[in-house]
């Protein structure tokens, strides 16, 4: 019996899929395969029930599988009190919202390669809702989303928030002052895709209070609305942090009105799994790196 063998163990029973722990272990199934066999033969137990194309842990697994998960905790302290920190290594596959992309993703990309040179990025932007997914099904080692996701076998730490606000180019003829938002439907919404939170809740507005036709152009491109805005397009709902550099230009300018969606609130969000220091790490050092950007 090996660490190897027990973490094959772990993986398969915890995706319940021995494709899916050979991915996860870049590994091959023959050998995941052969791991559970040697594993098995070594405790002299069957840990998985084999049926017809689907298996299913069996009652020895079941109950070894609270040891499995300790054992690789302690193997994993063990290596941690024993090395630098310098001394992390491997691949990290990091999934990020464009808004932090935007941001202070540079700042922490930096500290990562100052701290952890031997770590290797994997970077992903999407969507929360599509790295939410990925998270769930252990796609993606950690995710810097709109979250807290809700969500058991996920741990979610605070980053930052950023206050959502209608933008536009100065050549658009809006009044100082507040601006009522009937004025501000009479122009193209350019805001965020589908399925984000910003485009459901003015989705949600339209729908309940709002009874004249709105144009709403969601996009996946914060980059692309940005343009759009100070081109004259439309109006935005944009991240003040994201726009700040263009209104103090004057090539954008805010438009303060009775309604703006809520703040984006983002949480570094990993897969709970005891033994998973990596994760724990970079979102402690995403969460100084958010705090340092907003000061």
């Amino acid at each position: 019996m090996n660490l190897k063998q027990l973490e094959t163990f772990f993986w398969v029973a915890t995706l319940d899929s021995f494709r899916k722990a050979a991915d996860h272990l870049c590994a091959t199934q023959p050998a995941v395969s052969s791991r559970i066999a040697a594993l098995e033969e070594s405790l002299g137990v069957k840990l998985f029930e084999r049926r017809a194309g689907s298996f299913t842990l069996s009652a020895k697994g079941q109950e070894l599988m609270p040891y499995a998960k300790n054992m690789l905790l302690m193997a994993d302290r063990l290596k941690e009190k024993a090395c630098e920190t310098t001394s992390l290594s491997g691949a990290l596959r990091l999934g990020v919202s464009e808004t932090i992309v935007h941001t202070w993703l540079p700042d922490f990309l930096h500290q990562v390669h100052l701290l952890y040179p031997n770590l290797d990025i994997e970077l992903t932007v999407d969507v929360t809702a599509n790295m939410r997914n990925d998270l769930v099904n252990r796609s993606l080692d950690i995710a810097f989303l709109l979250g807290p996701i809700s969500e058991y076998s996920i741990v979610n730490v605070e980053l930052c928030a950023y206050e959502l606000v209608w933008s536009c180019s100065p050549e658009l003829d809006f009044p100082e002052g507040t601006v009522p938002l009937e004025q501000i439907l009479k122009h193209p919404i350019l805001t965020y895709a589908r399925n984000t939170r910003p485009f459901a809740e003015i989705q949600n507005l339209f729908r309940e209070e709002v009874f004249q036709p709105v144009r709403i152009f969601p996009s996946t491109s914060l980059a692309a609305s940005k343009r759009m805005s100070m081109d004259g397009f439309g109006v935005g709902t944009l991240p003040m942090a994201y726009i700040q550099n263009e209104v103090d230009a004057g090539l954008l300018k805010v438009l303060p009105s009775t309604w703006a969606p809520s703040n984006l609130e983002f949480t570094a969000s990993y897969p709970r799994e005891p033994f998973n220091r990596m994760a724990e790490k970079i979102a402690a050092l995403a969460q100084v790196t958010a705090n340092n950007a907003d000061k």
